[in-house]
């Protein structure tokens, strides 16, 4: 499972910075609107200090980590959604990603342009929000006309669908997103942008905040990272956050050939993490050898965990968990 994520924002507020900063790629930054105009893809590693604890005892050749895809994707304006700005391109890539990080400029510098005059990042973000409910409100009215046809022919799942899609309507027409519907066939089926899950980069200092910001973002059911992108420290918090906001975590399995982790969902039973590795490891799973992964490098290895007892069998039920290191048997 690789997780990709979408920089987004108003022009000239950091995001061509951040993806330079995540992914080390020289990529156009320029004081303009519209410098990055295709979106700029960039596979970054996972910060996880286990694998190289886990690689020593193992003696393993390679250390593979978990990837993030991040795509830096042009600034977003009023009215994108009816194709201000790059508008609609910039939109469709946004679909493509299964987050969304909105960098939001709270540093104030009279030398870099505001598309909107000043820095006002409360502001700021309605708009983006906005322009992202605009963008869902026109996919799905042409949406709801088909299966307004399709539900009167007696078709219970249009029927349905039709009934999910008029609450989010509704919710969309008081300003609200759709997040709380993601889990939603329909919804994932439309890649509905206000449905994707949100982590706010705050570029600027804490001092930069203003009031209600913070309380905000958490009423959306959002996450946030403060960071002064003229010196990023906050890279692996930016990732960790992405995971947590995800619901995503990662499992673990080493031996000579390498030391690997697989993001997998919080919840995944042990044939489904299987699966992660091969879909035959999963339709053929017989069981799972688990063993924390901080246990097993205090012991030394795998024979000396077995001999203490930490090595626990697992069958199809196992929940698996963060840190957990596996050996899946199967047929």
């Amino acid at each position: 499972m690789k997780l990709s994520i979408g920089i987004v924002g108003l022009p000239n507020v950091g995001k061509s910075t951040l993806f330079k900063a995540l992914t080390k790629q020289e990529i156009t930054i320029a004081n303009y609107p519209f410098a990055t105009i295709d979106p700029n893809v960039g596979v970054v590693t996972v910060p996880d200090e286990r694998l190289q604890k886990l690689a020593e005892i193992s003696h393993s050749k390679k250390i593979v980590p978990a990837v993030v895809e991040f795509y830096d994707i042009a600034g977003l304006v009023k009215g994108a959604n009816k194709g201000e700005g790059l508008g609609n391109k910039f939109l469709s890539h946004i679909r493509e990603t299964q987050a969304i990080v909105v960098v939001l400029r709270v540093f104030k510098d009279p030398e870099i342009i505001h598309v909107e005059g000043a820095p006002d990042p409360l502001r700021d973000l309605e708009i983006i929000n906005a322009e992202l409910i605009l963008k869902d409100l026109e996919t799905m009215e042409k949406r709801l006309k088909s299966l307004e046809a399709e539900k009167r022919t007696g078709d219970k799942k249009a029927a349905k669908n039709f009934e999910i899609l008029d609450k989010i309507r509704e919710e969309l027409g008081t300003g609200n997103l759709a997040i709380k519907y993601a889990s939603e066939e329909i919804v994932r089926e439309l890649q509905l942008l206000t449905a994707k899950k949100q982590v706010y980069l705050i570029n600027g200092g804490q001092f930069d905040i203003p009031d209600g910001l913070l309380q905000k973002i958490k009423e959306i059911g959002a996450d946030y990272v403060v960071a002064d992108l003229s010196s990023v420290s906050a890279i692996p918090e930016l990732i960790k956050k992405s995971y947590e906001i995800l619901g995503l975590i990662s499992f673990l399995t080493t031996g000579e050939d390498e030391t690997r982790a697989w993001t997998i969902e919080k919840g995944s039973l042990a044939p489904q993490a299987a699966g992660a590795i091969h879909t035959d490891f999963e339709n053929n799973f017989i069981r799972a050898e688990v063993v924390n992964w901080q246990k097993l490098v205090e012991c030394g290895g795998w024979v000396q965990a077995k001999q203490k007892g930490l090595v626990k069998v697992e069958g199809k039920e196992y929940e698996v968990k963060d840190g957990d290191v596996m050996v899946i048997r199967h047929g």
